[in-house]
């Protein structure tokens, strides 16, 4: 029997399948009785997931990240799926087929990496080259990178999401960089790398996807600043001179800008050119993605538009449904 993955579940389906499950809440109702909320998601998408007249035993049978059986009744509710779960049991990870589960494999991720340790030991100027290297040959620090999501629910959210979304936005800064020769190529390549390093620590990625107290309370802008003040003075030293100040600026200024407004979280924004192209190209990327990723997922399949999507304030248009 095929495999009942959650972007091609339709309403009202009978679900007893293998999902991957993260975010569980064990809430009260209006009454004073509870339920479990949690998110249950494969590689093809992620829904919310409501259990009623649940407890704290049912709650404890499974922990973030855990693989489960789910059995229950997929239901779409405020224009979006989710399935009312029914019963839910842990299932032993040797027992699951984790391709069902894994976006990147080993071999994508290692390809990424060399596309990225490339492209920044390409630059030309040796202060920023030395502040990359200190990064590259941080193994612990790449390990994580490597393996961090980009988003806990939007774009790139998967293990390797990161790394994919800035070796995408590298090669998109490369590209653009001949028609706008008063944009320095290495500093917008650097913040390109740069701009979501505090990701790696923000976000919590052993099970399931979740947000860090660090990562609440600070934020991956602030961390990431923090992060390149450390690796710029490991490049004073391996490079044996003083990083130039106003360059060490340069790339903080578009750590903290890049989301582009101060209602966006950004506590500046842009004043440099590159940290404008780079907001702009982030938001291209982020945006390309998490739109294509809800065209692709959207369970209203008769019609040449998805269903209306709040957070967005717009329907998509798909194109017309082929005709048998």
């Amino acid at each position: 029997m095929a495999r009942r993955e959650i972007a091609n579940l339709g309403e009202n389906e009978t679900i007893d399948e293998v999902y991957l499950v993260s975010n569980k809440q064990l809430r009260p109702n209006r009454q004073g009785n509870l339920y479990l909320q949690m998110q249950i998601g494969d590689k093809s998408g992620q829904v919310n997931g409501m259990m009623w007249n649940a407890n704290d035993h049912v709650y404890r049978k499974f922990d973030d990240g855990d693989y489960v059986r789910i059995q229950g009744t997929s239901q779409f509710y405020n224009g979006a799926m989710q399935i009312i779960v029914s019963g839910i049991e842990r299932v032993d990870v040797k027992e699951v087929d984790e391709s069902y589960f894994v976006h990147l494999g080993g071999a994508e991720i290692d390809g990424l990496r060399g596309q990225l340790a490339e492209m920044l030991r390409g630059m030309k100027n040796p202060h920023l080259r030395n502040l990359a290297e200190c990064f590259l040959i941080d193994e612990e620090f790449m390990q994580r990178f490597c393996r961090a999501p980009a988003g806990v629910k939007n774009h790139h959210a998967y293990h390797g999401g990161l790394l994919e979304h800035v070796v995408n936005l590298m090669k998109v800064s490369q590209a653009i960089v001949p028609f706008y020769p008063q944009i320095d190529a290495d500093l917008l390549l650097i913040g390109a790398f740069t701009h979501d390093l505090g990701k790696i620590d923000e976000l919590t990625y052993d099970k399931g996807f979740a947000y860090s107290d660090e990562g609440q309370l600070i934020g991956h802008l602030v961390m990431g600043v923090a992060l390149i003040d450390e690796k710029a003075h490991e490049a004073e030293k391996l490079g044996g001179e003083p990083m130039p100040y106003e360059l060490v600026l340069r790339v903080k200024h578009m750590v903290v800008s890049h989301h582009g407004k101060l209602e966006f979280g950004s506590p500046k924004v842009p004043m440099t050119l590159e940290a404008l192209a780079l907001n702009y190209l982030d938001t291209l990327d982020a945006h390309v993605i998490s739109y294509g990723k809800l065209i692709e997922e959207d369970i209203n399949t008769d019609s040449a538009w998805t269903i209306y999507h709040a957070p967005i304030g717009r329907k998509l248009y798909k194109g017309e449904p082929p005709r048998s």
